[in-house]
């Protein structure tokens, strides 16, 4: 199962009044795992920075003038994200207004709104009446985000994929997988360190005499315990 967390950072809250992608970033999770696979680009807005989204991200104008314009990345980001990959975001609706007005922009299909996972909304099953931000969430989770001292497509998609993971308890699954395999690589041929000391005996000596006078006790008559027969090689 393929999953895309990505986040963006734009000029704005509305792309239908002229605001635009200034950065997005994607990580690619295979069956829950991160891939270590990426796609994180700046994009060149064309147009100015408002102060307010500038104090959000820390992206200037100046910054971002030499940066590619979305339709150069369009269809490098399209084939990334893929066409039934679930794509996981926080307010997932914000992202996905803002990728869809840019796709169409550049000539490119539209997202469907049924390949998204949107966290706020789990979060918000799982906690309600809690405030449910990326970064309470980190709390939560004990997550560190301590580099978080602005917002940042590629940095809040990491942050993010850790916290989904929590949300749908996957990494508490994972990690009972994991003790269970070390366990089962120590009882099938796997390497078990020796005990720094041996089990102390829990039979005493005349535990042990009188368990030994019993069997002698054993195979009367015409029957024989199976042992006998085996050490007479008659089984």
């Amino acid at each position: 199962m393929r999953e895309i967390v990505f986040d963006t950072e734009t000029t704005g809250l509305d792309p239908l009044q002229g605001d635009r992608l200034v950065e997005i970033g994607c990580i690619e999770m295979i069956n829950r795992f991160p891939t270590g696979n990426v796609f994180h680009r700046y994009i060149n807005p064309e147009r100015d920075m408002p102060e307010a989204a500038f104090n959000v991200h820390g992206l200037s104008i100046d910054f971002l003038r030499d940066k590619p314009l979305f339709a150069d990345i369009a269809e490098e980001l399209v084939a990334f994200i893929g066409d039934d990959a679930s794509l996981v975001a926080h307010n997932a609706m914000f992202d996905l207004g803002f990728l869809n007005a840019e796709l169409e922009r550049a000539g490119h299909r539209a997202v469907s709104r049924e390949r998204l996972v949107d966290t706020l909304v789990l979060a918000r099953r799982k906690h309600p009446g809690g405030s449910n931000r990326l970064d309470d969430l980190c709390v939560r989770y004990r997550i560190d985000n301590s580099r978080r001292t602005k917002h940042g497509a590629l940095l809040d998609a990491e942050l993010l994929a850790e916290v989904y993971l929590e949300l749908i308890e996957a990494r508490q699954a994972m990690l009972g997988l994991a003790v269970a395999a070390t366990s089962a690589s120590r009882s099938i041929g796997g390497v078990v360190a020796a005990r720094p000391q041996p089990l102390a005996p829990r039979l005493t000596e005349a535990e042990r005499a009188a368990h030994a006078a019993f069997v002698a006790t054993l195979g009367g008559g015409d029957v024989k315990p199976v042992w006998r027969m085996y050490e007479a090689g008659e089984t």
